[in-house]
């Protein structure tokens, strides 16, 4: 009678493992993972909210006459919107409770490729532009104001990014959220959040960052944040524990690799992903500089040909003038560059020394 019983608890066990693998996701393969897709809704309702917040405020710039760049619009639709539907809705999605890899992948585009996308649309600025009077003044002031200029500030909004995935991946924070569809959720828009609180006011064209944070600050900014993003990854790969081990370990099917195995490829992924987003990203600000420079470049050569005029056209009628009244006149007509104490004056005064 022992030996039946063990026998009936096998085969109760077997049935019971062949039915969660059944039931769970097949192997995946090329095919399969470009053609899983499952339906997420809070985030497909976050897409269409923001999706439907920018379009409106293009559309209301055309109808002004203003122009709003196609680039910008693909950036924030393809890259921002995209990277946020790839994450919760595809075969990342479908198979993030099986397998850990693809919850860290999930995790990495929501933190930092998401951001990005979402940053290079410039929806600050869209929203100052597009919005009437009003509420354009209640978005620079929300954007200056004391918590959010905290919460912004370079070193504290890296340092929020890089406690955020610690926070995740090392604490029942992340085992809880697989077993907790709302916390899940609210997971996603955590990593999100605190992605776009360090990419967004650095790519802005708004003045959301402190007078200092200059274009060569701020590239200096994105390269130390492109070292601390690896941080995660690293931590990840080596790490002896499992994360969420009792999960995986649950939960794995029969076609899933070794749950260590596992963890080290997901930590290799987010590595990889970072150091790929942070290149872009540091384009961007460098693209920035350039155009920046390039406009005031121009603006300090306009501004000199209108006080080179000021100086000539008096010069000629004093040369027919008394010449007692000659000296007064020539320090009154004196140019900006000579009379200022500044960096641009001293370059323009040891220009014209050298010509």
């Amino acid at each position: 009678m022992r030996m039946i019983a063990d026998a009936v608890t096998d085969l109760s066990a077997a049935a019971v493992s062949s039915t969660r693998i059944a039931q769970g996701p097949a192997e995946p393969t090329f095919g399969r993972v470009l053609s899983s897709w499952q339906l997420d809704v809070p985030a497909l309702l976050l897409v269409v909210v923001l999706g439907g917040l920018y379009g409106w405020g293009v559309l209301r710039l055309r109808r002004q006459g203003r122009p709003w760049p196609m680039a910008r619009v693909a950036a924030f639709a393809l890259l921002g919107l995209g990277a946020l539907v790839v994450a919760t809705m595809s075969a990342l999605a479908v198979y993030d409770h099986v397998l850990f890899w693809p919850a860290a992948v999930q995790n990495i585009l929501l933190d930092l490729l998401a951001p990005l996308g979402l940053a290079l649309g410039d929806p600050l600025r869209l929203a100052v532009e597009a919005l009437p009077g009003p509420g354009s003044a209640r978005v620079r002031r929300a954007v200056t104001g004391r918590v959010v200029r905290v919460l912004t500030f370079p070193l504290v909004s890296t340092a929020l990014v890089l406690a955020t995935e610690l926070v995740v991946y090392f604490t029942p924070y992340f085992a809880t959220a697989l077993r907790v569809g709302w916390l899940h959720e609210l997971m996603y828009l955590h990593l999100l959040a605190a992605g776009c609180l360090f990419v967004i006011p650095v790519l802005t064209h708004e003045q959301a960052l402190p007078s200092w944070c200059t274009h060569p600050v701020r590239a200096a900014l994105v390269f130390l944040d492109g070292i601390i993003d690896a941080v995660p990854g690293v931590v990840v790969m080596t790490h002896g524990t499992l994360i969420a081990g009792a999960w995986y370990l649950h939960h794995a099917p029969a076609w899933s690799p070794d749950v260590h195995h596992d963890q080290q490829i997901g930590g290799g992924a987010m590595l990889s992903i970072a150091e790929l987003v942070a290149l872009p990203f540091l384009l961007s600000i460098l693209v920035q500089w350039a155009r920046t420079e390039r406009v005031q470049n121009a603006a300090l050569d306009r501004r000199l040909d209108r006080e080179l005029i000021r100086v000539t056209a008096p010069a000629g009628e004093q040369a027919r003038g008394d010449s007692s009244e000659s000296a007064p006149a020539a320090e009154r007509v004196r140019p900006w560059w000579e009379t200022e104490q500044n960096d641009v004056a001293a370059r323009i005064r040891r220009q014209r020394g050298d010509a």
